[in-house]
């Protein structure tokens, strides 16, 4: 394989006895008699039936009517049932349990918006809130098994709408609140929608903008779509649509504050997340009442090490897996997370570090490409603040690079806070590989797979290898594995099951070192990730086609400084058609209105034709070797090879 990596780094953290004693995974070992983290492993992913039990007790996992088994693998392993048998409501684990215990009182979330207002809700107050969401639900006819998009800003009433679809056994669909109305579209069409909750507008660095206009254009595009519930947060004067729009406020604070929580399988669908892929729409990540959220709370307790009292903080959109993964994760816990809707830069360089310091926050999510934008500004904007009340950095959605990486380490964690690093998917419910409290770290690595995960790295032939980069895969069922893609489990078993027999296959490149530490070093597909969010090209090719004067495109991921990837297209147009400023500035409004200005393209290029193989198919990694000068490898099975140099003429260029 072409990648090198480099092995052999040295440890920088070891934990003390202060993060050993307080460890989840400490307690959860003792509890089983398990001498260490290797023992652990071992019977975590030889007995997935005796860890998972283990895992749903240690949470407090309660059911209405118990399990007969803990996973019946009859059908394969690809399509393991969990919790055979069992009633629960994942609600009732995240909130109605506590009523009527010291818990209620205690905070469930904080939310602050860019403009300084804050909210806190204690569980009581999020209790009675969602209760009166999901009686509005129910009032316009919503019931179990409807799907209910969220197209909202991180405010708390993204919080309560997400539960209260849970409430009543619906099916939540999140979707990022930067969507164009062609992404928006195509989830809300795939999924079948029925409701849809929004916002007049969304606020960033001081100005408005309008997702109620976006939300419109796409219920325009849907038939199936018959309620928007809106909430005022931008105060915009937006049209209301009469039978079909309703305000937040009128339809929701005269009801109700006490609700019955729907009775659900195990298995019933609780969450459709989308995640792009290389070819095709959008695949719907299908996620279950007994399965995402458990793993969620399992991550965040055995890896981030989040305890009652704490509070977590990730800077996420409730679109990308780890909104609901931090709402999930923290209510199972017991213990508070915190909400920000806003630039984290914004009105002044040091809104991170202020946040950290008056919300007293232990735990910050953060993203690579967020530490390497905020490194040119220098120390001064963190020194200012009082960060002691952090225990954990964590990061997730993309590979680190090992300068910005002890950076943060050693300036902003003055060496003693270890940074959990965190890689696994929408369809994994959370991690593959993770770092924790109780294991040694270096640089950019991963301390191990997470418990309950058989993780491996193969080579092209399928044997496990170390200090040797391959293809991340994993060996044996979890409770979070995604339950299969909405509508389309083919498509499921062709993505992760189709390359070796009963091994499912992630589409990252990784690596193990000697000392046993690991390591994620980018798509093994052509999926592009811009600052953590993952692109599939088929989404942004398929917008630029639809331009009379574009017969053909190609997106490729580059190396960009700040987001870790950018976007970059190469067109092939119609015959007659002249490539030009014009034209390319067209093409790029329809990308922006379609995906979002988050998923603008860094450059659109036009050549005469895409490198192809005698099968017709796009070679997207030869397109990117080109263009960014680097080795080719064998180009023999390509029927145009004339145009790779046209391609690496455009990089000279």
């Amino acid at each position: 394989m072409s990648l090198s990596f480099e092995f052999g780094g040295k440890i920088v953290w070891q934990p003390s006895l202060d993060y050993l004693e307080k460890a989840h995974l400490t307690q959860f070992m003792r509890q089983h008699d398990i001498r260490d983290f290797e023992e652990l492993m071992r019977r975590s992913t030889e007995d997935v039936a005796w860890f998972t039990e283990a895992v749903l007790k240690y949470l407090d996992i309660r059911f209405y009517e118990p399990y007969s088994q803990v996973v019946d693998l009859s059908d394969g392993i690809q399509w393991p049932r969990w919790c055979v048998g069992g009633k629960l409501n994942i609600v009732h684990n995240c909130l109605d349990k506590y009523i009527g215990t010291p818990a209620e009182s205690q905070p469930a979330f904080i939310w602050e918006g860019e403009e300084g207002r804050t909210r806190a809700l204690s569980y009581g107050e999020l209790y009675r809130q969602v209760n009166q969401t999901a009686n509005a639900l129910r009032s316009l006819g919503l019931v179990k098994g409807d799907a209910v998009g969220i197209f909202m800003p991180m405010i708390p009433e993204i919080v309560v709408a997400l539960l209260a679809i849970a409430k009543i056994g619906a099916v939540i669909l999140p979707l990022f609140s930067g969507y164009g109305v062609g992404a928006v579209v195509t989830r809300l069409v795939d999924a079948d929608v029925k409701a849809l909750f929004t916002a007049d507008g969304i606020n960033r660095r001081g100005k408005v903008v309008n997702m109620k206009a976006v939300a419109d254009e796409a219920a325009g595009q849907v038939t199936t779509l018959e309620h928007i519930i809106v909430v005022k947060r931008a105060d915009l004067d937006v049209e209301m649509k009469l039978g079909r729009d309703h305000w937040w406020q009128d339809l929701i604070s005269g009801q109700d504050s006490a609700a019955l929580t729907e009775i659900t399988a195990a298995e019933d669908p609780l969450m459709v997340i989308y995640t792009s892929g290389t070819t095709g729409r959008p695949k719907g990540a299908l996620h279950t009442h007994c399965g995402f959220p458990v793993k969620a709370a399992q991550d965040m307790a055995f890896g981030t090490d989040v305890h009652p009292g704490q509070i977590i903080y990730w800077m996420t959109d409730m679109g990308w897996m780890m909104g609901p993964w931090l709402v999930f994760g923290a209510l199972i816990l017991g213990s508070a997370f915190l909400i920000y809707d806003g630039a984290p830069d914004y009105p002044a360089s040091n809104r991170l570090w202020d946040l950290i310091e008056r919300h007293k926050i232990t735990t910050l999510g953060i993203s690579p490409t967020l530490v390497r934008a905020l490194i040119p500004l220098g120390e001064e904007f963190f020194r200012q603040h009082d960060l002691s009340s952090l225990r954990f950095f964590a990061s997730t959605g993309e590979p680190w690079n090992p300068d910005p990486w002890m950076w943060l380490f050693e300036k902003v964690g003055q060496g003693k806070r270890p940074i959990i690093n965190y890689s696994g998917g929408t369809e994994i419910s959370g991690g593959i590989v993770m770092g924790n409290p109780i294991l040694p770290l270096k640089a950019c690595a991963f301390s191990a797979p997470t418990p309950g995960i058989a993780a491996d790295v193969f080579d092209k032939n399928g044997n496990s290898v170390i200090n040797q980069v391959g293809e991340l895969v994993i060996k044996s069922p979890w409770i979070g594995m995604t339950r299969g893609f909405w509508k389309d489990s083919e498509r499921y078993l062709e993505t992760y099951w189709s390359q070796w027999k009963d091994i499912w296959v992630h589409g990252d490149f990784a690596a193990k070192d000697s000392d046993g530490l690991w390591y994620i070093l980018g798509r093994s597909d052509d999926t592009i990730k811009v600052a953590g969010k993952r692109l599939g090209p088929a989404e942004v090719e398929s917008v630029l086609v639809e331009h009379p004067q574009v017969i053909e495109a190609a997106a490729i991921g580059v190396p960009d400084e700040i987001k870790g990837s950018a976007v970059v297209v190469f067109c092939v147009l119609a015959e007659g058609a002249e490539a030009s400023d014009d034209l390319r500035a067209e093409l790029r409004r329809m990308l922006v209105k379609a995906m979002g200005k988050a998923l603008a393209p860094k450059e659109i290029l036009f050549i005469d034709d895409l490198p192809k193989t005698r099968n017709a198919k796009v070679m997207r990694r030869m397109i990117r070797s080109a263009y960014l000068g680097l080795e080719l490898g064998d180009t023999s099975s390509l029927v145009n090879p004339h145009i790779v140099q046209e391609i690496q003429a455009l990089h000279r260029g």
